[in-house]
């Protein structure tokens, strides 16, 4: 298996908080924790905020990072994230937040060093992209022009 490097800057503010780490040797992400204050933040129902990790990242060229939400907090809470996956490029060098939103009916607390979210490396295949003159020109497929549900699948 082929090993990548990402550095990780901890900030100030999330000094006590622990660095992202895989939880099992088969896990696909790391969790990423809430760097609010110690009181934490109260979400409401429909309501959306940034909510800073105190981290900050380096990756390798040919890498991405992705934000996603966790299945407990979306389960459970309605908790989840906007723009998601949320897309960290290799060349970002602020500090992640995510965007949470609360689609519960109940109000939620977010607590300093909560597991807010996960974060996954992947690797980003760039194609060399070229232009037709033609749509004659791409290849045909079964699908075609069909948009969203044309497959008429219902499950």
């Amino acid at each position: 298996m082929e090993k990548y490097k990402m550095f990780i800057y901890k900030e100030e503010s999330a000094n006590d908080l622990p660095l992202p780490h895989y939880k099992t040797d088969g896990a696909a992400g790391m969790d990423l924790y809430a760097a609010v204050e110690k009181e934490g933040l109260t979400l409401k129902p429909g309501e959306r905020i940034l909510v800073p990790t105190g981290i900050k990242i380096q990756l390798e060229s040919e890498l991405e990072a992705q934000i996603r939400p966790r299945s407990g907090l979306a389960v459970n809470y309605g908790i989840t994230l906007l723009n998601s996956p949320g897309t960290i490029d290799s060349d970002y060098r602020g500090e992640i937040k995510v965007i949470v939103i609360n689609h519960g009916s109940e109000e939620f607390k977010i607590e300093r060093g909560m597991r807010i979210a996960q974060l996954i490396v992947s690797k980003v295949i760039k194609p060399n992209i070229e232009i037709v003159e033609d749509e004659k020109e791409l290849e045909k497929s079964v699908r075609g022009k069909g948009g969203f549900g044309h497959t008429g699948e219902k499950n």
